[in-house]
């Protein structure tokens, strides 16, 4: 086997808000996320980041059409992907209800944003039994963090044992606040540098500039989440012709940096699964 360090791609192929008007090619049926798992999965991807949604293709945390889209991708990619499924509110569920799709639909991952799940002292008794829920079901929890601001709360929830695990997973989201909309590698270095030990980080972007962030994240020895919830562009700003371009215009750049695409059960041993 190869001697370079294995990162970790993961595919975002549709997201809450983007619609088939903002690409032709975005999945939002259960077939559709399947073949786009098959295609993302040949181009370097071990994870699936799946949003669902309803009749009218408004956000849902429905947990029969969770079931029917992971069915439809594990039928398609068998145990070569992780199959994650989001907890994001969109400003219509409250965190009650985030966590109950969580339970009923008991998934391999999931993710969880720190502001929304934990955002008090108010809520650090529920996150706390939810997270410890979360380990004893061997559920692999991704908490997402937007700012540096997100990344000491978390510090201080994990060293307080609200949040378990000697080894936790985070995703830092760079430019979802930013004037522009879009990200720059710059956001990443405050967040990295207040990283503590036993977390295992990845990164997730905004715009064209998506590629040269996960550049970087590849060579400080992190992980990258790319696809069409938050950019639709190539790195030379062009539009991307489907997912898959996205993870394999990545996947052809970190070899450079000493980097491998990891497979999904070297992915399942970095996430303790």
């Amino acid at each position: 086997m190869s001697s370079l360090t294995p990162m970790m791609i993961a595919v975002a192929p549709n997201g809450a808000r983007t619609q088939k008007t903002d690409h032709q090619a975005l999945p939002i049926t259960p077939a559709e996320l399947a073949e786009t798992a098959v295609q993302c999965r040949d181009a370097g991807a071990c994870m699936i980041h799946l949003h669902v949604r309803d009749a009218q293709g408004g956000h849902s945390l429905d947990v029969g059409a969770y079931r029917l889209a992971t069915t439809a991708v594990r039928d398609a990619v068998g145990q070569e992907m992780i199959i994650q499924v989001t907890t994001e509110a969109v400003g219509i569920y409250n965190v009650d209800q985030q966590i109950q799709t969580v339970k009923q639909l008991k998934p391999e991952a999931v993710s969880l944003a720190i502001r929304e799940l934990c955002a008090d002292s108010g809520d650090e008794v529920k996150g706390a039994n939810f997270f410890s829920w979360l380990q004893r079901e061997r559920i692999s929890p991704q908490y997402i963090l937007y700012s540096l601001e997100d990344v000491l709360r978390f510090n201080s929830l994990r060293q307080r044992g609200i949040i378990p695990g000697d080894r936790v997973s985070v995703l830092y989201v760079l430019g979802r606040y930013s004037d522009t909309g879009t990200s720059s590698p710059e956001e990443l270095m405050p967040m990295f540098q207040a990283t503590d030990a036993g977390v295992v980080w990845s990164v997730c972007g905004f715009g064209a500039a998506e590629g040269a962030c996960m550049l970087l994240a590849a060579d400080l020895g992190g992980h990258a989440r790319v696809g069409f919830e938050n950019n639709m562009q190539l790195a030379n700003g062009k539009l991307a012709l489907d997912n898959s371009a996205l993870v394999a215009q990545l996947a052809s750049g970190i070899g450079g940096l000493q980097r491998r695409i990891a497979s999904g059960s070297e992915a399942r041993v970095f996430l303790g699964l």
